[in-house]
């Protein structure tokens, strides 16, 4: 097949980003059944950007071009799972570009050789993600241990002991499989602790957001994992909590000087970015959260609405399948279409059910121009370029 011999250039590398804790109030329903029967054999190496091959300038388009539409659009996917047996079926039959590690998610699947089994199954690496910001929102805990939130952190540990803490959970992160940690929280809050937000946050101040979520971003990249800032363009300020509602922030005005400022600070510092469903005043449409927003999307990617550079890293979505701020307004095909179109490179849900008709109702926005070809280049690009590609570095 010229599609997995043209992948057989395709290179594992370490990816990172975050998410807030998505929808992990409740599991989900199982998608498959039958105990997992994984192998025990170690993570695969990360191979780093330095090890690579020299990229020719055509490479990755060729890479993409030799996909079929489907396939190019299963890659712009991440969606949860319950344990190996539901990661294998789901990248075999339709080769999703990531899967997401959840409370639900069965963890042999981390310990037993569940993530290389799952791996052998797919003709593209699969980005392996995880909520592991630490405190309340540690999904790996039982396995690693426990770490302090981000504002006990930043009361009791300086940056550098932070970025430290954050090396070594980075690379038991990555001994167990995961490639992308959708933490650090950056949002500016002052909220109690256990709102939303809260003690996910470094601080109410900026600067010492930049300071301590830099320093975490920074251990977990050198340790082979990516990290994703979250959540664009800032869910401190907001005005209740996106999993049961819809959530409005201050005018984009008032997020310049505080909530964008970590966004400002961290986007180019080898990061990928989460995007949340939020309102914003002077930014986002009516009904329209940042999720799904091109004026947000475009915001984030340009960089020049609120002094930054333009952002090349991946924009991933908050979940789409398991928060009412989005929910109570579309359905999952229509979210990650809305998303995608809007300017997201990856679509997060946390099940794998509806991933045949979320694909379906994408192939059918592109045969009618609802989805652009160029959009779906444009994404995949990003997603490979994330994962290490070859000539997509």
């Amino acid at each position: 097949m010229y599609l997995r011999r043209v992948l057989t250039l395709v290179a594992t590398c370490a990816i990172a980003t975050t998410a807030c804790g998505t929808g992990d109030a409740a599991a989900p329903a199982p998608t498959t059944t039958g105990a997992a029967t994984a192998s025990t054999s170690a993570p695969s190496a990360v191979v780093s950007t330095s090890e690579m091959p020299a990229a020719t300038p055509d490479a990755c388009a060729t890479v993409i071009d030799s996909m079929t539409l489907r396939q190019r659009l299963a890659q712009l996917l991440t969606v949860g799972v319950t344990g190996t047996d539901d990661a294998v079926a789901v990248v075999g039959a339709e080769q999703v570009g990531g899967v997401f590690v959840g409370s639900w998610t069965d963890k042999t699947m981390l310990t037993g050789g569940g993530v290389d089994r799952m791996q052998s199954a797919a003709t593209v690496h699969v980005m392996v993600t995880i909520d592991e910001e630490g405190g309340r929102v540690s999904r790996a805990a039982d396995l690693l241990g426990s770490v302090p939130s981000a504002r006990e952190t930043a009361a009791t540990m300086t940056p550098e002991q932070t970025y430290e803490m954050w090396l070594e959970r980075g690379r038991g992160l990555r001994d167990l499989g995961i490639t992308v940690d959708f933490a650090p929280d950056v949002d500016v809050s002052s909220q109690p602790d256990d709102s939303v937000i809260g003690d996910r946050s470094y601080s109410d101040d900026p600067a010492t957001v930049v300071a301590y979520a830099g320093a975490a971003a920074r251990g977990l990249r050198d340790a082979g994992v990516m990290p994703v800032i979250k959540h664009f363009p800032g869910h401190g300020s907001g005005s209740g909590d996106s999993h049961t509602g819809a959530v409005t922030t201050p005018p984009l005005s008032e997020l310049q000087a505080r909530d964008l400022v970590p966004f400002r600070d961290l986007v180019s510092t080898g990061v990928g970015a989460m995007v949340g469903h939020l309102d914003v005043p002077g930014l986002t449409t009516e009904g329209v959260p940042a999720s799904i927003s091109p004026a947000a999307m475009a915001l984030l990617r340009d960089g020049t609405g609120y002094g930054a550079a333009p952002f090349t890293g991946p924009i991933f979505t908050d979940d789409l399948s398991g928060m009412a701020a989005i929910t109570s307004r579309l359905g999952i095909e229509d979210a990650a279409l809305a998303a995608l179109v809007a300017g997201a490179d990856v679509a997060l849900w946390i099940t794998t059910d509806a991933v045949p008709s979320v694909l379906d109702r994408l192939e059918a926005a592109v045969a009618s121009g609802e989805l652009s070809d160029a959009r779906v280049d444009d994404a995949a690009r990003t997603v490979l370029t994330a994962k290490g590609a070859l000539g997509c570095a």
